[in-house]
């Protein structure tokens, strides 16, 4: 094996894309190549981009958020735009009561009423009399984040093959390091797809600072604000595998979802409607995994953003060993 490693990292998503740069910076020389032609041409370019640990604790293991307290950083570190103005949990007043099920599950909130909401997002005034505001979190446009660390791994000498590009030979290469998500089942045979749905909207009548998570009993629903008041609007994971478009239900339940919110966005643009399968191992926990040279980035069900810098420095760790702490 050479002294500076040959790494070939396979699928520009965000688990790709975070590995590389990271392997980059720890030493290695890294060839990136995607099959889909381009950065994000899987379920990473459909993600909304919450670096929310604190949130995530509601309905994830505990490992996710002390493995991605600091995803925040990292992200703000590496790429452009990162905005760190927490995230804002409510509730339509017939479903208030989810607010205080949300509160016993999670940590580090501040529990909001009329007047702190107003201050927080003006827009919202007198439109909700409880909230829960986690001050400690972030988000990021994941199509802008995935092209900016593209950027950063070409600045630290990684050679990026995409568009046209014919697939390298895996034998030139010390390691290989598999980020592809479902196109890896024939070996990593327990993923699972799990579907998540999207639509951008715009609405320059509308504007928040921070994510927003609109609880409901059967189907809550994240709206996270962009440049130019673009909106992303998504639900959370859907245990099927269907792939096709979106169903009038999905769409209503969504649309429905933001006009509740405030009613300018009846008037919105409607820019674009997105589905994708999120690979998923049946804990829903990202994991790496070492099979001789080759190393799996795999299953990041609804955390890649907040776990892809972990599993980065995981599979770093298993090319060039942990880092000195003492250093």
């Amino acid at each position: 094996m050479h002294s500076t490693p040959r790494i070939l990292v396979k699928g520009a998503g965000v688990a790709g894309m975070t590995a590389s740069v990271t392997l980059a910076e720890r030493g290695g020389q890294v060839t990136l190549y995607d099959a889909g032609g381009r950065v994000g041409a899987g379920a990473s370019w459909m993600a909304g981009g919450m670096l929310a640990p604190w949130c995530e604790a509601e309905s994830a293991p505990a490992e996710v958020t002390a493995q991605s307290v600091d995803s925040v950083e990292w992200w703000a570190a590496h790429v452009p735009d990162v905005v760190r103005a927490g995230s804002l949990v409510l509730a339509p007043p017939r479903d208030v009561g989810e607010i205080a099920r949300f509160g016993r599950r999670t940590s580090h909130f501040h529990t909001l009423g009329t007047e702190d909401i107003a201050l927080l997002e003006p827009d919202l005034a007198g439109r909700f009399h409880k909230a829960l505001f986690f001050a400690d979190e972030g988000h990021v446009d994941p199509r802008k984040a995935l092209v900016a660390l593209r950027q950063s791994l070409e600045a630290k000498g990684g050679t990026v093959l995409l568009e046209g590009a014919q697939a390298p030979d895996e034998a030139e290469f010390d390691w290989v390091v598999d980020c592809t998500g479902l196109n890896a089942r024939t070996r990593l045979t327990t993923l699972r797809g799990v579907r998540g749905e999207m639509i951008l909207l715009r609405c320059p009548d509308v504007a928040l600072h921070r994510p927003v998570r609109m609880l409901h009993p059967r189907i809550p629903i994240y709206i996270v604000p962009r440049a130019d008041h673009v909106f992303m609007v998504g639900a959370t994971m859907i245990e099927s595998e269907n792939a096709g478009g979106m169903t009038v239900r999905s769409m209503t339940e969504l649309l429905n979802a933001v006009w509740t919110l405030h009613p300018g966005f009846a008037e919105a643009e409607i820019l674009e409607m997105g589905t994708g399968l999120r690979p998923s191992y049946p804990d829903n926990m990202p994991t790496v995994v070492q099979d001789g040279q080759h190393i799996y980035v795999n299953g990041m069900y609804r955390h890649g953003f907040l776990l892809s810098p972990a599993r980065a420095q995981e599979a770093a760790n298993m090319i060039f060993g942990a880092p000195d702490k003492a250093a």
